[in-house]
């Protein structure tokens, strides 16, 4: 006999188990107790728990591998219609990775530079005009600086890229790359100033991850060679973006980029065309 006083007890058994007493109920001369093995629970709570693991690693798997087909076959798109070359992407990559650690080192933006964020923008940053799959061949590809008309196409390109992207969002667990993608592509024609396109957005209006890939890109226009310029030494490039602290540029972005240029500079020889 136990003192019940209404409130579950558990009682260890000589067999090394446990049952835990629930209720109490007093039938003719007997008292009967209702209970459960509460070593069986615990079992079957360890086995579920690791069940439970075993199911998250598989999805985790199972999101890695989709992620990468994904960003293949996006990746292979954009490369198909760039006019620009494959190290161009290899060397923006890179130069979007520098400045993200370097503006979290100086304690800019930490709350969104996270590992995970810059690995996110390390891979989105391919995609950053994948909206010129849009844009005709006439224009595209043209051996030459573009007419008043035929820029007005070519601005078109960010829209179409961050559209392209917002379509593809078909899968939860692709969402967060694919919206930096998006931001990237949308926006990383965006003045600090307001005074970029397509939208006009103005300082922090424009995403983080868009500012940085502004920044990348125009370095790298800069001191690479095209059919309708010569490449700018890297010391011209650094200057002008300098100037640009403010108007074009995020200032924090640009004082993350003065304190790597070493390293733009080795990023830019490294993946040279």
């Amino acid at each position: 006999q136990f003192n019940f006083s209404g409130a579950p007890f558990d009682i260890a058994l000589p067999n090394q188990r446990t049952v835990r007493i629930i209720t109490q109920k007093n039938i003719r001369q007997d008292t009967v107790y209702t209970h459960v093995d509460v070593s069986e629970l615990e079992l079957q709570k360890t086995l579920l728990l690791q069940a439970q693991a075993q199911l998250l690693e598989l999805a985790n798997k199972r999101s890695a591998y989709l992620e990468e087909q994904m960003l293949s076959t996006l990746n292979a798109i954009a490369l198909a219609r760039d006019n620009e070359t494959g190290q161009h992407i290899l060397r923006t990559q890179h130069y979007v990775k520098t400045i993200a650690l370097r503006l979290r080192a100086l304690g800019h933006y930490r709350e969104a530079l996270s590992d995970t964020d810059i690995d996110t923008m390390f891979k989105a940053a391919p995609l950053h005009d994948i909206g010129k799959v849009g844009i005709p061949d006439n224009i595209l590809l043209k051996p030459g600086r573009l007419t008043e008309d035929e820029w007005l196409v070519m601005k078109t390109h960010p829209i179409i890229g961050e559209n392209t992207l917002a379509a593809t969002k078909h899968e939860k667990e692709h969402s967060r790359l694919l919206t930096v993608a998006q931001n990237i592509a949308g926006g990383h024609h965006e003045y600090w100033n307001g005074e970029g396109y397509p939208r006009g957005l103005q300082g922090p209006q424009i995403p983080l991850e868009a500012r940085i890939m502004a920044l990348a890109d125009v370095y790298d226009a800069l001191v690479s060679e095209r059919v309708y310029k010569k490449n700018w030494t890297h010391e011209s490039a650094v200057q002008f973006i300098t100037e640009k602290k403010e108007v074009q540029f995020d200032p924090f972005v640009v004082e993350a980029f003065l304190c790597e240029t070493d390293a733009f500079n080795e990023i830019a020889q490294a993946f040279k065309d």
